[in-house]
């Protein structure tokens, strides 16, 4: 049974804006974001130039049931900062989420204490928001004063967890050794 059927013969219709700094990227990615959707999920897309957005719609091809919301996560993903093969797992995995937040929502932080927090962070070339996704199976985009999140949801929480840490002034050093103990813990598990 397609969806066209489980929806009486009506198409469903989703669009994800595009921010003005995701336009190049969405040109030149465009042949592998528009692959898994059209070919494995089996939906319509395209990118309306006029309302800036990519708009996606269920055919009488489409058999999956949530194609249309996980290609919706897909897109919003790419359009977070996420690389196209981080966010393909969206279409593939069922317990993968999204989580955004602001570093001012955990503290309130102005001028250079906020730019220092942003700073811990990401480290010194990366490598702390690497430790951290590495530990916790997750992917990070640090976007401005905003940090999204691409992962399971307990896999999220404890990069979370680290990341407030971080924000809330704790040294790096100590973020790296509960993150060596998360890891571990993680492949003792399996």
């Amino acid at each position: 049974m397609s969806t066209q059927q489980i929806g009486k013969g009506k198409a469903d219709y989703a669009r994800v804006l595009v921010p003005p700094h995701r336009y190049t990227p969405l040109r030149e990615n465009w042949p592998k974001i528009y692959e898994p959707v059209a070919k494995h999920m089996k939906l319509q897309i395209r990118f309306n130039p006029k309302k800036k957005c990519v708009e996606m719609k269920t055919s009488k091809f489409t058999t999956v049931q949530n194609a249309l919301q996980k290609s919706v996560e897909f897109v919003r993903a790419f359009m977070l900062g996420f690389e196209v093969r981080d966010a393909i797992a969206l279409l593939r995995l069922d317990d993968l989420f999204i989580n955004s937040f602001e570093v001012r929502d955990v503290k309130t932080l102005n001028g250079e204490h906020l730019s220092r927090a942003i700073g811990r962070i990401a480290g010194q070339g990366g490598k702390t928001k690497y430790t951290i996704e590495n530990a916790t199976k997750t992917r990070i985009v640090l976007a401005d004063t905003h940090v999204h999140l691409l992962g399971s949801f307990k896999n999220i929480n404890i990069a979370k967890r680290a990341i407030c840490n971080l924000i809330m002034g704790q040294p790096p050093g100590k973020v790296y050794t509960t993150m060596r103990a998360v890891a571990a813990r993680q492949k003792e598990r399996f």
